[in-house]
């Protein structure tokens, strides 16, 4: 769920930033920076728990193996 979080923050400024930058809108670019990425967000939680039942059924672990040196 963090990871979900720190999507949403993330998505949210970059919404903002380029309605501003499109419109020059603080209010537009604040409503569909809340909007838009609020609709991808709940998205990506989904797609992220149906990738994890896929995974679970293919017979790999829920857990990437940590990196080798």
């Amino acid at each position: 769920m963090i990871k979900t979080l720190t999507f949403a923050a993330m998505h949210f400024s970059i919404a903002f930033g380029v309605v501003y930058v499109m419109t020059g809108s603080i209010a537009l670019g604040g409503l569909i920076a809340f909007i838009e990425p609020l609709c991808n967000t709940v998205g990506y939680f989904f797609h992220e728990r149906l990738w994890e039942r896929f995974r679970a059924r293919a017979g790999q672990t829920r857990r990437t193996p940590a990196l080798q040196a």
